[in-house]
């Protein structure tokens, strides 16, 4: 099996992105998934997912990680979670604060009973086995937060999705949240709605992530994997389900025969893939 890798930095906004926040986004998804495709060579998928999500983490162009977007009580607060296709074991947090990565604190969970944490427990989680403190915020975060500004440049979430060389799956996904929202608002981002891997196919999905858990949208295509849909059709069909309530999502996947697809609900989902060379979107 050859393997492949497929990562997304979410949205961006038309009204408020320049054409030069919108090339540096396009050139740090071809570094970032051009080195996880190398890091893939020697790694499983699951190592090779956690790893992708981390470089988009730590990216601040991106709304994961550094850079995240400040809630309404003026804290940053991160979830992230990944799927092993393999084990079918998910792991994540929600809502976890001041650490770095929170895609290694949800990778560090997969060996234990208890694989999704929350709040204050997932800080102490983290803190317990060895993940130090650190702050988020960018500048350009808390001018924004302090101007009351209903949209930002980091829009959505990150995510990666890769096949390895023995044909394993996974996926992982990391927010920031959306932005002046009420503390403890929960995305779908570290739940199966939006991140979801199995033996068929790996999905990470971006937007807005009440419309993605409304849609049970990542677990949806899944299902209809198992259920013999094509990969296309089974994305299509999802989506399509969306329009009822005017929800906006975007999908990245991977089937267990290497095909890629993307598919949104809005024009500017920025995503990329590694195929022989990186190839940038849009």
């Amino acid at each position: 099996m050859e393997a492949k890798v497929i990562v997304h930095g979410g949205f961006f906004s038309e009204s408020s992105d320049s054409e030069e926040v919108k090339i540096a986004k396009q050139n740090a998804l071809k570094e970032i998934v051009g080195k996880t495709h190398q890091y893939l060579q020697n790694h499983n998928a699951l190592e090779s997912v956690v790893y992708g999500v981390s470089l988009l983490e730590d990216c601040d162009l991106f709304n994961a990680g550094l850079g995240s977007q400040i809630q309404s009580d003026g804290k940053i607060r991160l979830s992230a979670s990944l799927m092993d296709g393999g084990s079918k074991k998910f792991s994540g947090v929600i809502n976890i604060e001041d650490v770095k990565n929170p895609i290694y604190v949800a990778h560090k969970l997969m060996d234990f009973d208890d694989k999704v944490l929350s709040g204050q427990e997932a800080l102490h989680f983290a803190r317990k086995n060895g993940f130090n403190y650190f702050n988020p915020e960018t500048p350009q975060r808390k001018e924004q937060f302090l101007k009351k500004l209903n949209e930002s440049v980091r829009t959505g979430t990150v995510g990666c999705v890769a096949i390895d060389k023995e044909g394993k799956l996974a996926a992982a996904t990391s927010t920031g949240g959306k932005g002046f929202e009420i503390p403890g608002r929960v995305s779908d981002s570290a739940t199966v709605a939006g991140n979801y891997a199995n033996d068929f196919v790996g999905v990470s999905c971006t937007g807005v992530g009440e419309d993605i858990v409304s849609a049970a949208l990542a677990a949806k295509i899944a299902t209809r994997m198992i259920d013999g849909f094509t990969l296309k059709e089974a994305c299509d069909k999802s989506m399509q389900e969306l329009q009822p309530f005017h929800g906006f999502a975007g999908v990245i996947c991977i089937s267990s025969t290497g095909e890629i697809y993307h598919i949104d609900s809005h024009p500017y989902m920025v995503w990329a893939y590694f195929d022989k060379e990186p190839v940038i979107f849009p």
